[in-house]
């Protein structure tokens, strides 16, 4: 991707999130992105073909810097004091999260979030599968390793929802803690 399309996909991120902060997912059309991105129509189709494509794209964007981040752990880039780190990958997507850069709190309160949430999930699980399944599994070898992805990531994405119902009052740091003591029994 050239220097023009990383501008472009910038512009377009930045309008949905201004849109998502603004509005329900559900409510926000395309042409109300392309609008605000100050693009064109065939602009818009050149990067996503859809807006669903456009939220998968900023699911994946996130995603993308969590998967890379397992094996460079700690890196700060502003989010964490010099010396606090967060103590696993899920930690730092937590920090993310309350970080809220991309709106993805807006969209895992919406009542609409079934799309989001699926795409959600679908990453979690990758992120589950190499955090937890490809290490040496110590308990519950005879199950099968998809249903203790599933479990996993259906945990972590439950506990997220809880936490930004009751006003995320927990810190990630702590978050990670209960998400950790909850899990490393399973596996």
């Amino acid at each position: 991707m050239d220097r023009r399309q990383k501008r472009t996909r910038k512009a377009i991120f930045i309008a949905f999130n201004e849109l998502l902060s603004k509005k329900a997912y559900d409510k926000i059309t395309v042409q109300e992105v392309i609008s605000a991105a100050d693009i064109g129509r065939t602009t818009f189709y050149a990067h996503f073909d859809t807006k669903e494509a456009l939220l998968e794209a900023l699911c994946e964007d996130l995603f993308l810097h969590i998967k890379d981040s397992i094996n460079h752990l700690p890196h700060a880039h502003g989010l964490y004091q010099q010396s606090i780190y967060p103590v696993s990958v899920f930690g730092h997507l937590l920090q993310h999260l309350q970080q809220n850069e991309n709106k993805i709190l807006e969209l895992l309160a919406s009542d609409n979030n079934e799309i989001f949430l699926r795409y959600f999930r679908d990453h979690l699980n990758e992120l589950v599968q190499g955090y937890f399944i490809n290490q040496d599994r110590k308990a519950n070898t005879n199950l099968p390793d998809d249903f203790i992805i599933n479990h996993i990531s259906g945990s972590f994405v439950e506990m997220v929802l809880w936490w930004v119902k009751n006003g995320m009052k927990e810190s990630p740091t702590k978050l990670d803690h209960y998400f950790h003591a909850v899990i490393e029994p399973i596996i």
